[in-house]
């Protein structure tokens, strides 16, 4: 038996011009996806840089279709929240083994 877990991660660019201007434009999308997907959500990297900021975006489940179409899904909704652009982004679905605990 295998779960599996899939990752999204992201460099978000924005016109803000204090950290606390970025923050509140990312900080919200980050919630309204926790709030619209079954997906963990964080702020990576680039927390004291102006322009720009790396997020990232986690599911698990025994699913592989369901875990990919999820967080590809969260990631389009995180894309339309504007106030921000993606720059780069990565998917990433690794399969763990459960033979040893079932």
């Amino acid at each position: 038996m295998k779960a599996y877990l899939g990752l999204y991660s992201a460099r978000l660019e924005t016109p803000a011009r204090s950290l606390k201007e970025k923050r509140a434009l990312i900080k919200p999308a980050l919630e309204r996806v926790k709030a619209r997907f079954p997906v963990s959500a964080a702020r990576l990297y680039g927390l004291d840089a102006w322009g720009f900021e790396v997020v990232g975006l986690s599911v698990l489940g025994n699913d592989p279709g369901w875990v990919e179409q999820t967080l590809r899904e969260a990631a389009r909704f995180l894309a339309s929240q504007g106030g921000f652009s993606v720059a780069l982004e990565a998917f990433h679905l690794e399969a763990i083994d459960l033979d040893g605990l079932v």
